[in-house]
């Protein structure tokens, strides 16, 4: 637990981070959120936020704009990063800005003889705490809203919560350390579209691929080092319910039964 420990969570508005603070206030945790105000609304409501919730704006691509919020702290969850789904310029990259973050953040803890532990969660879904909606509850969300087909897609997927509270322990447990690479599952979208008809009989979910390719492989990705931090993956039709329930209780416009 924190022990009264100050940390500084970057980008604190997004998906996994709101979970993050809200999990960390919960442990006793004060923290410092770096991100836009006007956008941490969400975050301000939750319990301990009151007392031990302090926000600094700063912007990822502005130099020592997270200085002030940093200084002082126990520990730092960064989990800021520029996300651009429509790019031309390649160095806008979602995936080349994740790659050259984390090269970036090693050569510094290295030179700096700072420790560090980095999670590299895959496509994360679950409930939503923010009031918009990310990238991955998307991907669910064109699979229940009326879509006539699937992609031939393959990709790992992971709960959110898992997510914060892998975050969370990679601080508070002494052996952690390295890459945490984190999948409870690797499914294609055909076996989203069967576990979403399971649990949904009645939501209208695609009938059929999107092209007549086969379909591309699933992989495997080991969770051993996961669990040497003491904790089991919530499971992928968990998860799936999870993120069905938030979208239907929080973003009911965007959906069409």
């Amino acid at each position: 637990m924190s022990s009264g420990k100050i940390v500084c969570v970057t980008g604190g508005s997004g998906y996994i981070a709101s979970w993050l603070v809200k999990l960390l206030l919960q442990r006793g945790y004060t923290v410092r959120d770096l991100d836009d105000p006007k956008k941490t609304e969400h975050l301000r409501a939750l319990d301990g936020a009151a007392e031990r919730l302090h926000l600094f704006k700063a912007n990822i691509l502005e130099e020592n704009s997270f200085d002030a919020g940093i200084e002082g702290c126990d520990g730092v969850f960064h989990t800021a990063s520029s996300f651009y789904q429509a790019v031309t310029d390649p160095q806008q990259w979602y995936v080349l800005s994740k790659t050259l973050a984390e090269d970036a953040a090693w050569k510094f803890a290295k030179e700096n003889a700072i420790d560090i532990v980095t999670i590299n969660p895959a496509m994360v879904i679950g409930p939503l705490l923010l009031p918009t909606l990310n990238t991955s509850a998307v991907a669910i969300l064109n699979l229940i809203n009326g879509s006539t087909s699937y992609p031939n897609a393959s990709f790992g997927w992971v709960n959110v919560k898992d997510v914060a509270m892998a975050h969370i322990l990679a601080f508070e447990v002494p052996s952690a350390s390295g890459r945490y690479c984190l999948v409870e599952r690797v499914v294609h979208y055909s076996e989203l579209v069967r576990i979403i008809r399971e649990l949904y009989p009645s939501l209208p979910v695609p009938e059929k691929c999107a092209d007549d390719k086969p379909f591309v492989p699933i992989y495997q990705v080991s969770k051993e080092k996961y669990k040497s931090l003491g904790l089991d993956y919530t499971p992928i039709e968990t998860s799936i319910k999870e993120t069905i329930e938030s979208l239907e209780e929080n973003f009911v416009n965007f959906l069409s039964f």
